[in-house]
């Protein structure tokens, strides 16, 4: 059975909306609620929220999270992964003495999703083998908005579930029939932004360098395509919700009330 460690990744100084993890959605902060429900699931060794700002740190030790300081020059929430994968297992291998076991994988999850479900995480984790090197999810697109938005990013994917590319358009493009008949002639598939990585695998992707489809769809998993890596996909029946910008808390709050129910 994998060891797997869950991360949280979670910045203070968000372009769009500062202070993000720390906002109150409904009598809990958003990291602390991200927190908790990845705390419920099945799957995980251990989960931890890396941050690179005292008040995160701080606020994250009151609630009696497991929370680790990492740098502020990370160019994105995988190279903050893998340095806080090496401080916990620096960490856990000096408490663990001889009965120290290596994890195999690391699961990100996304600080601002303050209603994942642990079934999601599970999911991700049940497709894991030795052989997997990356693996993320996907859910099956059901209305024309979500289609067509570019903001949201779809997912191609072979016939063994592995990963041929991540787009912000809508693919693939079906000749002869009309858009508004898209969903019914195709399956479509948005990207989850949830990833596993193989240990050894997350040290190798954040040494490469930026590629060319990356920099022009500002999608960071066309990196790992382009340079072989194999992304596994597994598909998921729960929707997500990501708080990006102010205006997404009001939809946040309503949610929370039916979800504490």
């Amino acid at each position: 059975m994998n060891k797997i460690l869950g991360i949280i990744p979670a910045r203070y100084a968000s372009t769009r909306f500062p202070a993000k993890p720390l906002v109150d959605i409904g009598g809990k902060s958003m990291i602390q609620r991200v927190y908790e429900q990845a705390s419920k699931s099945k799957s995980l060794a251990k989960v931890v929220v890396a941050t690179d700002d005292e008040r995160i740190f701080d606020h994250v030790q009151s609630f009696g999270g497991e929370v680790v300081m990492t740098s502020t020059k990370h160019p994105s929430g995988t190279d903050r992964c893998f340095e806080t994968f090496q401080i916990v297992s620096r960490n856990d291998r000096k408490k663990q003495g001889k009965l120290y076991k290596k994890y195999d994988y690391v699961i990100n999850i996304q600080g601002d999703e303050p209603f994942i479900q642990p079934e999601q995480i599970d999911i991700l984790a049940a497709c894991l083998t030795e052989k997997t090197e990356l693996a993320t999810l996907v859910k099956q697109i059901e209305d024309e908005q979500t289609l067509f938005n570019p903001n949201t990013p779809k997912v191609v994917f072979d016939n063994n579930h592995e990963a041929i590319y991540f787009t912000r358009q809508t693919v693939p493009y079906l000749r002869g029939i009309e858009k508004a008949k898209w969903l019914d002639a195709h399956d479509y598939y948005k990207h989850i932004g949830i990833y596993a990585y193989r240990v050894d695998v997350l040290k190798k992707i954040t040494k490469l360098p930026m590629a060319l489809l990356e920099r022009v769809e500002s999608l960071e998993q066309l990196r790992w395509l382009a340079n072989g890596f194999k992304i596994k996909i597994a598909e998921t029946p729960y929707e997500s919700f990501g708080i990006d910008v102010p205006e997404d808390l009001e939809e946040a709050l309503r949610r929370v009330t039916s979800f504490e129910k």
